[in-house]
Protein backbone atom coordinates (compact mmCIF):
# COMPACT_ATOMS: atom_id res chain seq x y z
CA UNK A 1 0.00 0.00 0.00
CA UNK A 2 1.11 3.28 -1.20
CA UNK A 3 1.32 6.15 1.43
CA UNK A 4 2.02 8.16 -1.62
CA UNK A 5 -1.22 11.38 -1.80
CA UNK A 6 -2.90 11.26 -5.22
CA UNK A 7 -1.35 13.84 -7.40
CA UNK A 8 -3.70 17.66 -7.90
CA UNK A 9 -5.59 17.28 -11.26
CA UNK A 10 -4.15 19.29 -14.21
CA UNK A 11 -6.61 21.60 -16.43
CA UNK A 12 -5.42 18.98 -18.90
CA UNK A 13 -7.13 16.34 -17.16
CA UNK A 14 -10.52 18.13 -17.67
CA UNK A 15 -11.08 17.25 -20.35
CA UNK A 16 -11.39 21.15 -21.50
CA UNK A 17 -10.51 21.55 -25.74
CA UNK A 18 -6.89 22.67 -26.70
CA UNK A 19 -7.55 26.00 -27.73
CA UNK A 20 -8.88 26.58 -24.19
CA UNK A 21 -5.72 24.38 -22.94
CA UNK A 22 -3.41 27.16 -25.02
CA UNK A 23 -5.19 29.90 -23.49
CA UNK A 24 -4.74 28.74 -19.89
CA UNK A 25 -0.89 27.85 -20.31
CA UNK A 26 -0.93 31.37 -21.82
CA UNK A 27 -1.66 32.80 -18.83
CA UNK A 28 0.30 30.45 -16.26
CA UNK A 29 -2.81 28.28 -15.07
CA UNK A 30 -2.17 24.43 -14.44
CA UNK A 31 -4.37 23.38 -11.60
CA UNK A 32 -7.72 24.07 -10.85
CA UNK A 33 -8.83 25.37 -8.25
CA UNK A 34 -11.30 23.04 -5.87
CA UNK A 35 -14.44 24.48 -7.35
CA UNK A 36 -13.27 24.09 -10.66
CA UNK A 37 -12.09 20.28 -10.59
CA UNK A 38 -15.73 19.66 -9.66
CA UNK A 39 -17.57 21.89 -11.93
CA UNK A 40 -15.59 21.86 -15.04
CA UNK A 41 -16.14 18.23 -15.95
CA UNK A 42 -19.86 18.06 -14.38
CA UNK A 43 -20.67 20.97 -17.19
CA UNK A 44 -18.30 19.19 -20.17
CA UNK A 45 -20.80 15.93 -19.35
CA UNK A 46 -24.09 18.87 -19.62
CA UNK A 47 -25.85 18.64 -16.35
CA UNK A 48 -27.38 21.02 -14.58
CA UNK A 49 -25.19 22.45 -11.46
CA UNK A 50 -25.58 24.71 -8.39
CA UNK A 51 -22.68 25.98 -6.78
CA UNK A 52 -22.17 26.88 -3.05
CA UNK A 53 -18.77 28.86 -3.65
CA UNK A 54 -17.97 32.80 -2.19
CA UNK A 55 -16.09 35.11 -4.14
CA UNK A 56 -12.16 34.47 -4.84
CA UNK A 57 -12.73 30.69 -4.93
CA UNK A 58 -11.97 30.87 -8.79
CA UNK A 59 -15.82 30.25 -9.90
CA UNK A 60 -15.99 32.62 -13.16
CA UNK A 61 -13.34 29.89 -15.11
CA UNK A 62 -15.47 27.16 -13.43
CA UNK A 63 -18.80 27.93 -15.37
CA UNK A 64 -16.72 29.99 -18.00
CA UNK A 65 -14.49 27.39 -19.74
CA UNK A 66 -17.07 24.57 -20.01
CA UNK A 67 -19.49 27.32 -21.45
CA UNK A 68 -16.67 28.31 -23.81
CA UNK A 69 -16.29 24.70 -24.97
CA UNK A 70 -19.95 24.65 -25.92
CA UNK A 71 -20.01 27.60 -28.14
CA UNK A 72 -19.72 27.11 -32.18
CA UNK A 73 -17.97 30.24 -32.92
CA UNK A 74 -18.91 30.08 -36.51
CA UNK A 75 -22.23 30.40 -36.13
CA UNK A 76 -23.18 34.13 -35.25
CA UNK A 77 -26.02 34.24 -32.55
CA UNK A 78 -26.20 34.78 -28.76
CA UNK A 79 -25.37 31.13 -27.74
CA UNK A 80 -24.75 31.37 -23.74
CA UNK A 81 -26.25 34.19 -21.15
CA UNK A 82 -24.59 34.53 -17.62
CA UNK A 83 -26.76 37.25 -15.34
CA UNK A 84 -24.39 38.75 -12.90
CA UNK A 85 -26.04 41.55 -9.93
CA UNK A 86 -24.02 44.59 -10.49
CA UNK A 87 -22.31 45.97 -13.67
CA UNK A 88 -18.51 46.01 -11.79
CA UNK A 89 -18.81 41.59 -11.76
CA UNK A 90 -20.72 41.79 -15.37
CA UNK A 91 -17.30 43.84 -17.11
CA UNK A 92 -15.17 41.25 -14.90
CA UNK A 93 -16.91 38.31 -16.54
CA UNK A 94 -16.75 39.69 -19.78
CA UNK A 95 -12.62 40.67 -19.06
CA UNK A 96 -12.44 36.96 -18.22
CA UNK A 97 -13.82 35.11 -21.22
CA UNK A 98 -12.05 37.33 -23.61
CA UNK A 99 -8.80 36.19 -22.24
CA UNK A 100 -10.03 32.08 -21.91
CA UNK A 101 -10.67 32.78 -25.74
CA UNK A 102 -7.97 34.13 -27.21
CA UNK A 103 -7.63 30.97 -29.12
CA UNK A 104 -10.81 31.44 -30.02
CA UNK A 105 -11.01 33.08 -33.47
CA UNK A 106 -14.11 35.39 -33.91
CA UNK A 107 -15.15 34.89 -30.61
CA UNK A 108 -17.14 37.96 -29.25
CA UNK A 109 -18.53 38.54 -25.98
CA UNK A 110 -20.90 41.61 -24.83
CA UNK A 111 -21.91 43.51 -21.50
CA UNK A 112 -25.22 44.66 -21.01
CA UNK A 113 -25.78 47.19 -18.03
CA UNK A 114 -27.43 50.41 -16.94
CA UNK A 115 -25.42 53.41 -17.52
CA UNK A 116 -24.34 52.43 -20.88
CA UNK A 117 -26.36 53.40 -24.07
CA UNK A 118 -28.37 51.23 -26.33
CA UNK A 119 -27.39 51.46 -29.49
CA UNK A 120 -24.07 49.94 -29.36
CA UNK A 121 -25.57 46.87 -27.15
CA UNK A 122 -28.16 46.66 -30.38
CA UNK A 123 -25.64 46.62 -32.96
CA UNK A 124 -23.50 43.98 -30.74
CA UNK A 125 -26.60 41.78 -30.15
CA UNK A 126 -27.45 42.15 -33.91
CA UNK A 127 -24.09 41.08 -35.20
CA UNK A 128 -24.94 37.98 -32.68
CA UNK A 129 -22.17 38.55 -29.59
CA UNK A 130 -21.74 34.50 -28.98
CA UNK A 131 -21.89 35.46 -24.89
CA UNK A 132 -24.00 38.09 -23.49
CA UNK A 133 -23.02 38.94 -19.49
CA UNK A 134 -25.71 40.82 -18.15
CA UNK A 135 -27.30 42.65 -15.04
CA UNK A 136 -30.72 41.63 -14.56
CA UNK A 137 -32.06 45.32 -15.01
CA UNK A 138 -30.47 45.77 -18.19
CA UNK A 139 -31.65 42.41 -19.67
CA UNK A 140 -35.45 42.78 -18.76
CA UNK A 141 -34.97 46.46 -21.04
CA UNK A 142 -33.42 44.68 -23.83
CA UNK A 143 -36.49 41.69 -23.49
CA UNK A 144 -39.30 44.51 -23.48
CA UNK A 145 -37.66 45.42 -26.87
CA UNK A 146 -37.02 42.08 -28.56
CA UNK A 147 -33.72 42.79 -29.14
CA UNK A 148 -31.90 39.64 -27.51
CA UNK A 149 -33.22 36.41 -29.12
CA UNK A 150 -32.55 33.11 -26.79
CA UNK A 151 -33.34 30.78 -30.11
CA UNK A 152 -30.06 29.23 -29.65
CA UNK A 153 -29.27 29.52 -26.17
CA UNK A 154 -27.09 26.92 -24.96
CA UNK A 155 -26.17 27.41 -21.73
CA UNK A 156 -27.46 30.00 -18.76
CA UNK A 157 -25.59 30.90 -15.58
CA UNK A 158 -26.47 32.61 -12.83
CA UNK A 159 -23.55 34.17 -10.99
CA UNK A 160 -24.10 35.62 -7.26
CA UNK A 161 -27.60 34.44 -7.29
CA UNK A 162 -28.47 35.19 -3.75
CA UNK A 163 -27.51 38.99 -4.46
CA UNK A 164 -29.71 39.22 -7.49
CA UNK A 165 -32.89 37.47 -5.07
CA UNK A 166 -31.80 40.31 -2.16
CA UNK A 167 -32.06 43.36 -5.18
CA UNK A 168 -35.48 42.45 -5.83
CA UNK A 169 -34.79 40.59 -9.53
CA UNK A 170 -36.63 37.21 -8.59
CA UNK A 171 -39.34 38.12 -11.19
CA UNK A 172 -36.63 38.97 -13.60
CA UNK A 173 -34.96 35.74 -13.37
CA UNK A 174 -38.19 33.79 -13.66
CA UNK A 175 -39.10 35.51 -16.52
CA UNK A 176 -35.33 34.82 -18.22
CA UNK A 177 -35.49 31.18 -17.61
CA UNK A 178 -39.36 30.78 -19.22
CA UNK A 179 -37.32 32.30 -22.00
CA UNK A 180 -34.81 29.84 -22.74
CA UNK A 181 -35.33 26.80 -24.74
CA UNK A 182 -35.98 23.87 -22.08
CA UNK A 183 -32.97 21.93 -23.28
CA UNK A 184 -30.30 24.81 -22.44
CA UNK A 185 -27.70 23.94 -19.59
CA UNK A 186 -28.44 26.08 -16.46
CA UNK A 187 -25.45 26.62 -13.82
CA UNK A 188 -26.50 28.46 -10.54
CA UNK A 189 -23.47 29.93 -8.52
CA UNK A 190 -24.45 31.18 -4.83
CA UNK A 191 -22.16 32.49 -2.02
CA UNK A 192 -25.22 31.63 0.22
CA UNK A 193 -28.07 29.21 -0.29
CA UNK A 194 -31.20 30.75 1.17
CA UNK A 195 -34.93 29.26 0.67
CA UNK A 196 -35.16 31.87 -2.49
CA UNK A 197 -32.11 30.28 -4.17
CA UNK A 198 -33.30 26.75 -3.78
CA UNK A 199 -36.84 27.40 -4.83
CA UNK A 200 -34.87 29.30 -7.87
CA UNK A 201 -33.14 25.62 -8.58
CA UNK A 202 -35.79 23.68 -7.50
CA UNK A 203 -38.42 25.47 -10.05
CA UNK A 204 -35.81 25.69 -12.82
CA UNK A 205 -33.46 23.37 -12.90
CA UNK A 206 -33.57 19.64 -13.85
CA UNK A 207 -31.74 17.53 -11.49
CA UNK A 208 -28.79 19.67 -10.83
CA UNK A 209 -25.37 18.33 -9.02
CA UNK A 210 -24.06 20.07 -5.78
CA UNK A 211 -21.29 20.97 -5.59
CA UNK A 212 -20.49 22.94 -1.57
CA UNK A 213 -17.01 23.85 -0.55
CA UNK A 214 -16.28 22.98 2.96
CA UNK A 215 -20.08 23.49 4.08
CA UNK A 216 -20.12 27.15 3.05
CA UNK A 217 -17.03 28.60 4.21
CA UNK A 218 -14.73 29.91 1.66
CA UNK A 219 -10.98 28.33 1.41
CA UNK A 220 -10.07 31.38 0.11
CA UNK A 221 -10.46 33.16 3.49
CA UNK A 222 -7.73 31.11 4.72
CA UNK A 223 -5.45 32.88 2.66
CA UNK A 224 -6.48 36.22 4.77
CA UNK A 225 -5.63 37.22 7.88
CA UNK A 226 -8.21 39.23 10.07
CA UNK A 227 -7.72 41.65 12.68
CA UNK A 228 -9.78 43.82 14.30
CA UNK A 229 -9.01 47.76 16.26
CA UNK A 230 -11.48 49.08 18.92
CA UNK A 231 -11.39 52.83 17.77
CA UNK A 232 -13.98 55.50 18.80
CA UNK A 233 -16.07 57.19 16.25
CA UNK A 234 -14.19 60.55 15.96
CA UNK A 235 -10.69 58.77 16.02
CA UNK A 236 -11.39 56.16 13.07
CA UNK A 237 -9.18 58.49 10.39
CA UNK A 238 -6.44 59.35 12.64
CA UNK A 239 -6.26 55.30 13.22
CA UNK A 240 -6.96 54.84 9.93
CA UNK A 241 -3.76 57.18 8.90
CA UNK A 242 -1.52 55.54 11.38
CA UNK A 243 -2.73 51.58 9.88
CA UNK A 244 -1.18 53.21 6.47
CA UNK A 245 2.33 53.99 8.26
CA UNK A 246 2.77 50.75 9.98
CA UNK A 247 0.82 48.36 8.14
CA UNK A 248 2.81 47.49 4.36
CA UNK A 249 -0.07 48.22 2.40
CA UNK A 250 0.38 47.65 -1.62
CA UNK A 251 -3.33 48.63 -2.00
CA UNK A 252 -6.55 49.26 -0.27
CA UNK A 253 -10.17 48.97 -0.48
CA UNK A 254 -11.89 51.29 2.39
CA UNK A 255 -15.40 50.17 3.34
CA UNK A 256 -18.15 52.29 4.27
CA UNK A 257 -21.78 52.25 4.56
CA UNK A 258 -23.00 55.61 2.69
CA UNK A 259 -22.36 57.46 -0.58
CA UNK A 260 -21.87 60.47 1.19
CA UNK A 261 -19.09 58.75 3.61
CA UNK A 262 -17.25 57.33 0.48
CA UNK A 263 -16.73 60.95 -0.82
CA UNK A 264 -15.69 62.43 2.61
CA UNK A 265 -13.42 60.06 3.14
CA UNK A 266 -11.88 59.82 0.03
CA UNK A 267 -11.87 63.37 -0.23
CA UNK A 268 -9.81 63.71 3.21
CA UNK A 269 -7.50 60.86 2.60
CA UNK A 270 -6.21 63.12 -0.42
CA UNK A 271 -5.94 66.42 1.96
CA UNK A 272 -3.40 64.13 4.35
CA UNK A 273 -1.50 63.42 1.04
CA UNK A 274 -2.95 59.81 0.24
CA UNK A 275 -3.69 58.67 -3.68
CA UNK A 276 -7.09 58.14 -2.73
CA UNK A 277 -10.94 57.52 -4.57
CA UNK A 278 -14.56 56.97 -3.70
CA UNK A 279 -16.64 54.30 -5.64
CA UNK A 280 -20.14 54.02 -5.14
CA UNK A 281 -23.28 54.18 -7.48
CA UNK A 282 -23.54 57.71 -7.77
CA UNK A 283 -20.11 57.31 -10.35
CA UNK A 284 -21.50 57.33 -13.98
CA UNK A 285 -20.23 54.04 -15.46
CA UNK A 286 -17.16 55.66 -17.03
CA UNK A 287 -16.08 57.81 -14.22
CA UNK A 288 -15.80 54.08 -12.11
CA UNK A 289 -14.20 52.53 -14.91
CA UNK A 290 -11.41 54.59 -14.48
CA UNK A 291 -11.08 54.59 -10.75
CA UNK A 292 -10.88 50.43 -11.56
CA UNK A 293 -8.18 50.95 -14.16
CA UNK A 294 -6.74 53.52 -11.89
CA UNK A 295 -6.14 51.23 -8.80
CA UNK A 296 -4.92 48.70 -10.84
CA UNK A 297 -2.52 50.50 -12.43
CA UNK A 298 -1.23 51.62 -9.28
CA UNK A 299 -2.14 55.49 -9.33
CA UNK A 300 -4.33 54.48 -7.00
CA UNK A 301 -3.33 53.34 -3.81
CA UNK A 302 -6.75 53.86 -1.87
CA UNK A 303 -10.73 53.20 -2.98
CA UNK A 304 -13.18 54.22 -0.18
CA UNK A 305 -16.14 52.36 -1.73
CA UNK A 306 -20.16 51.55 -0.48
CA UNK A 307 -20.66 47.16 -0.97
CA UNK A 308 -22.61 47.52 -3.56
CA UNK A 309 -20.08 49.34 -6.08
CA UNK A 310 -17.55 47.32 -4.79
CA UNK A 311 -18.97 43.64 -5.35
CA UNK A 312 -17.02 41.69 -7.78
CA UNK A 313 -14.16 43.94 -7.84
CA UNK A 314 -10.89 41.93 -8.67
CA UNK A 315 -7.74 43.50 -8.39
CA UNK A 316 -4.58 41.36 -7.80
CA UNK A 317 -2.61 44.61 -5.87
CA UNK A 318 -5.29 44.73 -3.08
CA UNK A 319 -3.36 44.22 -0.43
CA UNK A 320 -5.71 45.23 2.25
CA UNK A 321 -9.12 45.73 3.42
CA UNK A 322 -10.44 48.06 5.75
CA UNK A 323 -14.08 47.50 7.50
CA UNK A 324 -14.01 51.64 8.11
CA UNK A 325 -17.70 51.26 8.87
CA UNK A 326 -19.41 47.86 10.17
CA UNK A 327 -21.33 45.87 7.46
CA UNK A 328 -24.53 45.13 8.04
CA UNK A 329 -24.78 41.40 8.16
CA UNK A 330 -22.58 38.97 8.13
CA UNK A 331 -22.96 37.86 4.40
CA UNK A 332 -21.54 41.17 3.40
CA UNK A 333 -18.11 41.12 5.25
CA UNK A 334 -17.09 37.88 3.79
CA UNK A 335 -17.99 39.74 0.44
CA UNK A 336 -16.14 42.48 1.50
CA UNK A 337 -12.75 40.94 2.71
CA UNK A 338 -12.84 38.54 -0.38
CA UNK A 339 -11.71 41.63 -2.36
CA UNK A 340 -8.05 40.73 -0.78
CA UNK A 341 -6.06 37.32 -0.58
CA UNK A 342 -6.97 36.82 -4.27
CA UNK A 343 -5.03 34.52 -6.85
CA UNK A 344 -3.17 32.77 -4.02
CA UNK A 345 -1.86 36.15 -2.49
CA UNK A 346 -2.26 36.69 1.13
CA UNK A 347 -3.98 39.38 2.16
CA UNK A 348 -5.08 41.05 5.31
CA UNK A 349 -8.67 42.46 6.66
CA UNK A 350 -9.05 44.88 9.40
CA UNK A 351 -12.30 46.00 11.15
CA UNK A 352 -12.82 49.22 13.14
CA UNK A 353 -15.16 48.43 15.98
CA UNK A 354 -17.05 51.04 18.74
CA UNK A 355 -17.05 50.02 22.29
CA UNK A 356 -20.64 49.17 21.62
CA UNK A 357 -19.90 47.24 18.14
CA UNK A 358 -18.04 44.00 20.06
CA UNK A 359 -20.57 41.77 20.36
CA UNK A 360 -21.18 41.32 16.72
CA UNK A 361 -17.12 40.15 16.43
CA UNK A 362 -18.49 36.81 17.31
CA UNK A 363 -21.47 36.28 14.62
CA UNK A 364 -18.27 37.48 12.27
CA UNK A 365 -16.22 34.78 13.34
CA UNK A 366 -19.01 32.19 12.83
CA UNK A 367 -19.52 33.58 9.24
CA UNK A 368 -15.81 32.98 8.44
CA UNK A 369 -14.73 30.34 10.49
CA UNK A 370 -11.60 31.93 11.70
CA UNK A 371 -11.18 33.96 14.96
CA UNK A 372 -10.42 38.02 14.31
CA UNK A 373 -7.79 39.19 15.95
CA UNK A 374 -7.22 41.55 18.60
CA UNK A 375 -4.97 44.73 17.88
CA UNK A 376 -3.69 47.92 19.92
CA UNK A 377 -3.84 50.98 18.39
CA UNK A 378 -0.48 51.46 16.63
CA UNK A 379 1.79 53.81 20.04
CA UNK A 380 3.64 57.20 19.09
CA UNK A 381 7.00 54.53 18.59
CA UNK A 382 5.94 52.59 15.96
CA UNK A 383 4.29 55.58 13.85
CA UNK A 384 7.66 56.63 14.25
CA UNK A 385 9.23 54.03 13.26
CA UNK A 386 7.23 52.74 10.39
CA UNK A 387 8.27 56.86 8.98
CA UNK A 388 11.76 55.87 9.76
CA UNK A 389 11.47 52.19 7.66
CA UNK A 390 9.78 53.72 4.35
CA UNK A 391 12.52 56.58 4.44
CA UNK A 392 15.30 54.17 5.24
CA UNK A 393 13.74 52.31 1.89
CA UNK A 394 13.69 55.02 -0.52
CA UNK A 395 17.11 56.24 0.64
CA UNK A 396 18.53 52.58 -0.76
CA UNK A 397 16.28 52.40 -3.32
CA UNK A 398 18.07 55.75 -4.53
CA UNK A 399 21.42 55.22 -3.34
CA UNK A 400 21.44 52.10 -6.52
CA UNK A 401 20.86 54.88 -8.84
CA UNK A 402 23.74 57.41 -7.42
CA UNK A 403 26.26 57.83 -9.67
CA UNK A 404 29.29 60.33 -9.49
CA UNK A 405 27.52 63.52 -10.21
CA UNK A 406 25.89 62.80 -7.24
CA UNK A 407 28.86 62.24 -4.96
CA UNK A 408 30.45 65.37 -6.66
CA UNK A 409 26.99 67.86 -5.56
CA UNK A 410 28.06 66.27 -1.88
CA UNK A 411 31.35 67.35 -2.24
CA UNK A 412 30.60 70.72 -3.78
CA UNK A 413 28.04 70.98 -1.20
CA UNK A 414 30.20 70.42 1.50
CA UNK A 415 32.73 73.13 0.46
CA UNK A 416 30.49 75.48 -0.41
CA UNK A 417 28.60 75.33 3.57
CA UNK A 418 31.77 74.77 5.53
CA UNK A 419 29.55 71.71 7.07
CA UNK A 420 30.53 68.53 7.91
CA UNK A 421 28.46 65.12 6.44
CA UNK A 422 26.71 65.10 9.49
CA UNK A 423 25.31 68.83 9.18
CA UNK A 424 24.86 68.60 5.65
CA UNK A 425 22.76 65.49 5.77
CA UNK A 426 20.51 66.72 8.42
CA UNK A 427 19.97 69.78 6.22
CA UNK A 428 19.02 67.61 3.40
CA UNK A 429 16.47 66.08 5.45
CA UNK A 430 14.79 69.04 7.48
CA UNK A 431 13.64 70.18 3.26
CA UNK A 432 13.19 66.66 2.25
CA UNK A 433 9.15 66.96 2.35
CA UNK A 434 8.55 63.51 3.60
CA UNK A 435 10.66 63.06 6.50
CA UNK A 436 9.12 66.17 8.17
CA UNK A 437 7.04 63.63 9.60
CA UNK A 438 10.06 62.42 11.28
CA UNK A 439 10.71 65.54 14.15
CA UNK A 440 6.87 65.86 14.33
CA UNK A 441 5.38 65.17 17.77
CA UNK A 442 3.03 62.03 17.25
CA UNK A 443 0.55 61.43 20.57
CA UNK A 444 -0.99 58.36 21.27
CA UNK A 445 -4.56 58.04 20.42
CA UNK A 446 -6.82 57.20 23.28
CA UNK A 447 -8.09 53.82 23.63
CA UNK A 448 -11.87 54.27 23.46
CA UNK A 449 -13.59 54.09 26.84
CA UNK A 450 -15.37 50.45 27.82
CA UNK A 451 -19.45 50.71 26.75
CA UNK A 452 -21.08 52.23 29.88
CA UNK A 453 -24.32 50.17 31.10
CA UNK A 454 -26.39 52.91 30.00
CA UNK A 455 -25.66 53.94 27.22
CA UNK A 456 -26.58 57.99 26.05
CA UNK A 457 -25.44 57.60 22.21
CA UNK A 458 -27.27 54.54 21.49
CA UNK A 459 -28.50 56.38 18.39
CA UNK A 460 -24.65 57.45 17.40
CA UNK A 461 -24.27 57.04 14.06
CA UNK A 462 -27.65 56.05 13.08
CA UNK A 463 -30.19 57.42 10.86
CA UNK A 464 -33.89 58.86 11.91
CA UNK A 465 -36.22 57.09 9.99
CA UNK A 466 -40.13 58.10 9.64
CA UNK A 467 -42.29 54.78 9.41
CA UNK A 468 -45.92 55.59 8.13
CA UNK A 469 -47.95 53.65 10.58
CA UNK A 470 -48.63 54.51 14.76
CA UNK A 471 -50.64 53.49 17.63
CA UNK A 472 -53.93 54.28 15.68
CA UNK A 473 -53.08 51.45 13.23
CA UNK A 474 -52.41 49.12 15.79
CA UNK A 475 -48.49 49.12 14.99
CA UNK A 476 -46.20 48.12 17.67
CA UNK A 477 -42.52 47.80 18.23
CA UNK A 478 -41.98 44.29 17.92
CA UNK A 479 -43.51 43.56 15.02
CA UNK A 480 -41.57 46.64 13.06
CA UNK A 481 -38.55 45.55 14.19
CA UNK A 482 -38.89 41.63 13.09
CA UNK A 483 -39.65 43.13 9.51
CA UNK A 484 -37.05 45.40 9.79
CA UNK A 485 -34.64 42.72 10.60
CA UNK A 486 -36.33 39.79 8.29
CA UNK A 487 -36.39 42.14 5.40
CA UNK A 488 -33.94 45.40 6.32
CA UNK A 489 -31.26 43.37 6.50
CA UNK A 490 -30.61 44.67 10.19
CA UNK A 491 -29.45 43.53 12.85
CA UNK A 492 -31.51 43.77 15.55
CA UNK A 493 -28.63 45.03 17.99
CA UNK A 494 -28.16 47.83 15.39
CA UNK A 495 -31.78 49.28 15.83
CA UNK A 496 -32.13 52.36 17.78
CA UNK A 497 -34.70 54.17 19.74
CA UNK A 498 -38.31 53.44 18.44
CA UNK A 499 -41.16 56.01 19.29
CA UNK A 500 -44.50 55.67 18.58
CA UNK A 501 -46.69 58.55 17.36
CA UNK A 502 -50.67 58.51 16.60
CA UNK A 503 -49.86 58.42 12.64
CA UNK A 504 -46.56 57.50 12.45
CA UNK A 505 -43.05 55.85 14.23
CA UNK A 506 -40.03 57.30 14.35
CA UNK A 507 -37.04 54.27 14.27
CA UNK A 508 -32.89 54.92 14.18
CA UNK A 509 -31.66 52.44 12.31
CA UNK A 510 -28.30 52.42 10.15
CA UNK A 511 -27.94 53.77 6.48
CA UNK A 512 -30.55 52.04 4.61
CA UNK A 513 -29.80 51.75 0.64
CA UNK A 514 -33.16 52.58 -2.05
CA UNK A 515 -33.20 48.80 -2.93
CA UNK A 516 -33.89 47.58 0.81
CA UNK A 517 -36.19 51.05 1.54
CA UNK A 518 -37.52 49.97 -1.50
CA UNK A 519 -37.80 46.02 -0.62
CA UNK A 520 -39.54 47.42 3.04
CA UNK A 521 -42.22 49.47 1.11
CA UNK A 522 -43.93 45.99 -0.45
CA UNK A 523 -44.06 44.82 3.42
CA UNK A 524 -47.42 45.54 5.00
CA UNK A 525 -47.58 45.00 8.80
CA UNK A 526 -51.64 44.62 9.92
CA UNK A 527 -52.60 45.60 6.77
CA UNK A 528 -50.75 49.10 7.00
CA UNK A 529 -47.67 49.02 3.96
CA UNK A 530 -44.46 50.02 5.27
CA UNK A 531 -43.50 53.37 3.70
CA UNK A 532 -40.16 53.73 5.44
CA UNK A 533 -38.37 57.49 4.59
CA UNK A 534 -35.50 59.47 5.94
CA UNK A 535 -36.25 61.50 8.93
CA UNK A 536 -33.34 63.75 10.09
CA UNK A 537 -33.87 66.21 12.66
CA UNK A 538 -34.23 70.20 12.21
CA UNK A 539 -30.60 71.57 12.33
CA UNK A 540 -30.26 72.00 16.27
CA UNK A 541 -32.06 69.75 17.54
CA UNK A 542 -31.85 66.38 19.58
CA UNK A 543 -33.35 63.55 20.86
CA UNK A 544 -32.09 62.59 23.78
CA UNK A 545 -34.28 60.73 26.46
CA UNK A 546 -35.29 63.19 29.17
CA UNK A 547 -33.42 63.84 32.30
CA UNK A 548 -35.70 62.34 35.85
CA UNK A 549 -37.29 66.11 36.86
CA UNK A 550 -35.81 66.92 40.35
CA UNK A 551 -38.43 67.40 42.80
CA UNK A 552 -41.03 70.17 42.82
CA UNK A 553 -40.26 73.01 45.38
CA UNK A 554 -42.95 75.16 47.01
CA UNK A 555 -43.11 78.22 46.25
CA UNK A 556 -40.81 79.45 49.83
CA UNK A 557 -38.15 77.11 47.38
CA UNK A 558 -38.46 74.11 50.03
CA UNK A 559 -39.31 70.88 48.29
CA UNK A 560 -42.90 69.77 48.45
CA UNK A 561 -43.60 66.99 50.85
CA UNK A 562 -45.74 63.52 49.94
CA UNK A 563 -49.24 64.12 50.03
CA UNK A 564 -50.59 61.73 52.10
CA UNK A 565 -53.00 59.10 50.59
CA UNK A 566 -56.79 60.28 50.34
CA UNK A 567 -58.96 58.68 52.06
CA UNK A 568 -62.12 56.64 50.04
Amino acid sequence: MSDTAPAAPQFADLGLPAPLLEALNSLGYETPSPIQAEAIPTLLAGDDLLGLAQTGTGKTAAFALPLLASIDVSMRATQALILTPTRELALQVAEALQRYAQFLPGFSVLALYGGSPFAPQFKALERGAHVVVATPGRLTDHMRRGSIKFDNMRFLVLDEADEMLKMGFADDLDAVFEKVPEQTQKALFSATMPAGVRTVARKHMREPKEIRLHSGKSSSLDTITQKVWEVANHHKLDAMTRLLEVEPVEAMIVFVRTKTASLELSERLEARGFAAAALNGDLSQQLREQVVDRLKRGLLDIVVATDVAARGLDVERISHVLNYDLPHDSESYVHRIGRTGRAGRSGTAILFVTPRERRMLHVLEKATGQKIEQQALPSADAVRNGRLSKLGTRLQKAAESTGSLHQQLVDDLLQLTNMDPLELAASLLAILPSAKTLVEPVVDLPVAPPRREVSDDRDSGLVRYKVQGGRSNGLMPKPLVDALVKHGRVQRQQIGHIKMFTEHTGVYLPPLDEATLAKLAGIEINGVALQIRAWPLPPGETERPRSPRPPRKDFAGKPRSAKPPRRS
